[in-house]
């Protein structure tokens, strides 16, 4: 393990923005965005004079949900360490701290005041991840004749038209493009993941053999793929570095930034370079990927870590491509280091599940983050955001997010996603914790994924069925039942676990919008043979515990 300190911002740039243009202006303004921290784009492949990167820390984004504290400290920290890694390569980099002076916490407000300061004549950009962000830029551009905002006065520039001296560069970091899900799936009702993971897998020949065909003979593996963890093997230590971020960490206080969580700012654990992420995936590689596909969707009190990568932040900050990923992996199979189920099980979030979700992301908004299929407008209960619930497994799940601004995706999708849905929590609510707690959470990944899968607030274009459960899934995973105040295989009475009575009223309140789907025809069956008073005493137990979630 390393234990370096806190990456501070100590980047030459030519006058701050309180003076007059520099002496040497800049024809050309780059834009890098905190989630492009890709230091292998083509950008950067020679030094030009004439170029100046621009990365912002800004209120604005900060601000827009409430940020877990170590999201916040990573990107800070991820976007401090590549504007010192370009300014030693001899780029031109003008950086704006959270703190400085000239900052306006506004995307649109910088670049106006940074394009009047450089005397910019053109504006560049890569795309944007995230529609907001898209958006935006999009508007700032349409501005014409241009007009620049700069400490809190309009300075009519030089009528630059910068709509047509602008462009726009792929970020060169996903395998698709924005618009490729939704070609596949024109004129379809469901745009089921398994047939895009099938197209991804043959367009890009990965873990194919022959003519088209599948390695191994099947497609999927992930029945091999569920076992619970009862100890053995032991959890792979956690080799990633250490930082001490407690600087920047007060630097981000002083400046008013609100956050929620452990900021664990004196041993922070999360890769801020890409060197830090290469190790990263080298530890995965060589001590987690050989048991990852048996415990995928394990739990544990006793491992939070457990056999998973926690590369997804460095990916989806792009310290890593996603190709680099996926080939070592397969490589490893190819190799026999690894077993086949558990190679496709970590490719298919990759290649699969990460660009469908950002398929589905650009071809449903603006309006998909208002989806609300089952009208819910529960709010989250309080415990949400301190961890303090009597629910062993919402307890574990939640602290652990708290703690690391981290959980796995069952952990996310089967306990507190489940927990949610069960309950009637309104999904935007949901949307906005979860796109605040987890480190890795930016909106084209988030929103589809929580909206989508977890809540089935789209009515089913992505997920074929709700994903709930009673406590009987959640005790088969984990160990989370043991010693836990509620009772696992009690529907009624005050110690029944909420999970039990919430999930068959779940059901029976949303008979006219399921009943009727094939894959949870079971549910109903059995609903059928209960006795009608013990529906009825469900229906009951179920509407006193929706009316005192604080108190669960």
């Amino acid at each position: 393990m390393n234990q370096s300190k806190s990456t501070n911002v100590n980047v030459t740039v030519d006058a701050t923005l309180a003076h007059s243009p520099v002496p040497n202006p800049a024809h050309t303004l780059r834009l890098i965005l905190g989630d492009q921290l890709n230091s292998q784009h083509s950008w950067f492949a020679t030094v030009q004079p004439e170029v100046v990167y621009v990365l912002m820390e800004m209120r604005q984004e900060t601000d827009y949900v409430l940020h877990h504290a170590q999201k916040i400290i990573a990107v800070f920290a991820g976007m401090r360490a590549l504007a010192q890694q370009l300014n030693e390569a001899g780029h031109r980099v003008h950086y704006l701290a959270i703190d400085d002076a000239a900052n306006t916490q506004s995307l649109t407000g910088n670049l106006s005041a940074l394009i009047h300061h450089y005397d910019a004549q053109v504006f560049q950009y890569q795309d944007p991840d995230e529609y907001r962000l898209d958006l935006q830029l999009q508007a700032f551009l349409a501005s014409s004749p241009f007009e620049i905002s700069a400490s809190s006065s309009i300075i009519d520039s030089k009528h630059l038209d910068i709509n047509a001296n602008s462009s726009c560069v792929d970020s060169e970091h996903f395998y698709t493009q924005r618009h490729e899900v939704a070609e596949l799936f024109t004129q379809r009702k469901q745009w089921l993941m398994e047939t895009f993971y099938r197209h991804m897998r043959k367009r890009h020949r990965v873990l194919i053999d022959g003519a088209d065909k599948p390695a191994g003979g099947q497609w999927n593996f992930d029945a091999e793929n569920r076992k619970p963890w009862k100890g053995t093997p032991p959890e792979p230590p956690d080799l990633r570095p250490q930082h001490d971020h407690s600087a920047l960490w007060a630097t981000i206080r002083t400046a008013g930034v609100q956050s929620f969580g452990e900021p664990a700012a004196a041993n922070f654990r999360w890769p801020v370079n890409r060197t830090e992420a290469l190790q990263q995936l080298d530890h995965f590689i060589t001590h987690a990927l050989p048991h990852f596909g048996d415990y995928e969707d394990a739990m544990s009190r006793k491992a939070q870590r457990l056999f998973h990568s926690l590369l997804s932040f460095a990916l989806n900050v792009k310290l890593l491509n996603p190709r680099e990923v996926v080939s070592r992996v397969e490589a490893e199979w190819r190799a026999g280091r690894v077993e086949l189920a558990a190679a496709e099980g970590f490719i298919r979030q990759v290649i699969g599940w990460r660009e469908y979700v950002r398929g589905i992301y650009w071809a449903q908004m603006p309006g998909y983050d208002e989806r609300n299929y089952f009208e819910h407008t529960t709010p989250l209960p309080q415990w949400f955001w301190t961890g303090n619930t009597r629910m062993s497994c919402m307890s574990a799940a939640i602290n652990g997010s708290l703690q690391n601004a981290h959980a796995h995706h069952i952990q996310r999708l089967m306990v507190i996603g489940n927990f949610a849905l069960l309950a009637g929590l309104e999904p935007q609510a949901l949307h906005r914790w979860y796109l605040g707690i987890y480190i890795d959470a930016f909106e084209w990944v988030e929103l589809p994924n929580t909206l989508g899968m977890s809540q089935f607030a789209d009515g089913g274009l992505l997920a074929t069925k709700p994903y709930v459960s009673s406590a009987a899934y959640i005790d088969r995973m984990s160990d989370y039942c043991k010693g836990c105040a509620y009772d696992k295989k009690q529907r009624l009475g005050d110690t029944a676990c909420p999970f039990n009575a919430l999930y068959w009223d779940f059901y029976q309140r949303n008979a006219d919008k399921l009943e009727r789907n094939p894959r949870i025809g079971m549910a109903y069956r059995q609903l059928e043979k209960m006795p009608p008073p013990e529906r009825d005493a469900i229906r009951s137990q179920a509407q006193v515990l929706r009316a005192r979630l604080n108190d669960l």
